[in-house]
């Protein structure tokens, strides 16, 4: 049930949360930048109107969510540290300082699942509009890259093995008695598929895992004998066999049984040959750095994602982007709905030397988007995505993107106070001071 927020936000005659903390701080100015009516508009509609247990405030949640990005947090995490942080507790709201958990971490699972990727990108676009007209410049530059889902590297013989321990949870929940269960014989081969990469135990690991496939198969027919018809375990059987007939070169092979959806992508980086994920394509403003594109695919040609991107763009922006400059992955494309496209190359057959110029100071803007998407895997939960499903890959790319700008609105602040602090320094500290600081 939805409940609208009060209006009266002082509680105590004698003290305000507010009225306690550094009006300069950050995040303190921040959530006094946010326009928060604008996610209790949206949000409040997707709640029963008066039926159930009252929701949590839609700011909380809302306020969670950005925080567990800007500050790189799990949903457990940030609740507890809320408990404990006067700025959270103010950020999301709060008029009066709580010694308690605000939420369950499993509220926030439902809160995503509640609002989508349309919730996410109105946030998104929120934290555009806080960075004001920056958000605004017509140029703009483009990259892709991968965002890891969180499963181990995908092997074979691991796939086989779940697919073992899965049929053995099947039959368990069921009350199906398997005519073996394998233990003792799977133990021994354990020990024989270690150590692979000795010459002297490489055969012998290969006949290993070739009898721990065996075993999987036959577990799997067994139980699809023994299974009624209409059962609900059907669906993961079809998966098990999936991955039980798939070959080393065939293409949309599944690589994890609980994210079946995950793919192979290899960006010829020579550190990581592959990459196991989805392709997250990233448009960020030319030289004022606020990114204002943010969208998640499973792995397509890189020019085949230029028309979702900037249609995205423009439903965030409000304006159609004039030019987009990308690398050479974006080749083949000149013009996408009137924008165009720039890449380099190496021709320059009726080209004026100042428009040489001008294509080589764009190309080198254009490099600036790779430290943004460094910044958004390491500090901003891009790196390892947690949250399951395709839905989860969209959810999680919006969301640390709006944590960036949101981030890039506070380090601007800072540098603003502390220029200003400066030059209040500067004009009212008597000469002598000033003498001896500098010889100090």
């Amino acid at each position: 049930m939805y409940t609208k927020p009060s209006p009266h936000t002082q509680q105590s005659l004698f003290f305000d949360l507010a009225g306690t903390l550094d009006g300069n701080h950050p995040l303190f100015v921040l959530a006094g930048r946010i326009g928060w009516g604008v996610f209790e508009d949206a949000f409040g509609k997707l709640y029963s109107p008066g039926f159930g247990r009252p929701c949590k405030p839609i700011r909380l949640m809302a306020g969670l969510l950005i925080l567990k990005h800007l500050r790189n947090l799990s949903d457990e995490s940030v609740v507890g540290q809320w408990e404990e942080n006067c700025y959270y507790q103010h950020f999301c709201g709060n008029a009066q300082f709580v010694p308690a958990a605000p939420c369950d971490a499993s509220e926030l699972v439902r809160f995503r699942d509640r609002i989508g990727e349309a919730g996410m990108e109105l946030i998104l676009k929120e934290s555009i509009r806080v960075n004001g007209e920056d958000g605004g410049e017509p140029d703009v530059v483009i990259d892709t890259t991968v965002q890891e889902k969180n499963i181990t590297f995908p092997t074979d013989p691991k796939l086989h093995r779940k697919i073992i321990a899965k049929c053995r949870k099947i039959a368990e929940a069921e009350g199906i008695e398997v005519r073996q269960s394998y233990a003792r014989t799977l133990k021994r081969l354990a020990l024989d598929q270690r150590f692979r990469g000795h010459p002297r135990n490489w055969k012998k690991a290969r006949k290993a895992d070739r009898k721990v496939k065996t075993i999987a198969g036959r577990l799997v027919r067994e139980l699809g004998r023994k299974l009624p018809a209409g059962s609900h375990w059907n669906a993961d059987l079809a998966l098990f066999k999936r991955v039980l007939a798939q070959k080393r070169g065939d293409s949309k092979k599944v690589y994890s049984l609980h994210e079946p959806e995950v793919q192979c992508i290899a960006k010829g980086k020579e550190a990581r040959k592959y990459e196991f994920g989805n392709k997250v394509s990233i448009a960020r403003t030319k030289t004022t750095g606020v990114i204002v594109g943010a969208l998640s695919f499973r792995n397509p040609y890189d020019g085949d994602t230029l028309d979702a991107a900037l249609a995205q763009h423009e439903r965030l922006t409000g304006a159609r982007a004039e030019t987009v400059t990308g690398d050479r992955g974006y080749r083949g494309r000149k013009e996408v709905g009137g924008t165009r496209i720039q890449i380099p190359d190496s021709g320059r057959k009726g080209r004026s030397d100042r428009e040489t110029r001008r294509l080589r100071r764009d190309f080198r803007c254009r490099a600036a988007i790779e430290p943004s998407i460094g910044h958004l895997k390491s500090d901003h939960r891009l790196g390892r995505n947690f949250l399951r499903g395709v839905a989860g890959d969209a959810v999680n790319v919006l969301l640390a993107a709006a944590a960036f700008n949101f981030r890039r609105f506070m380090n601007l602040w800072e540098r603003r106070l502390s220029l200003f602090v400066r030059i209040l320094l500067r004009y009212f500290t008597p000469p002598a001071a000033c003498h001896h600081a500098y010889a100090a």
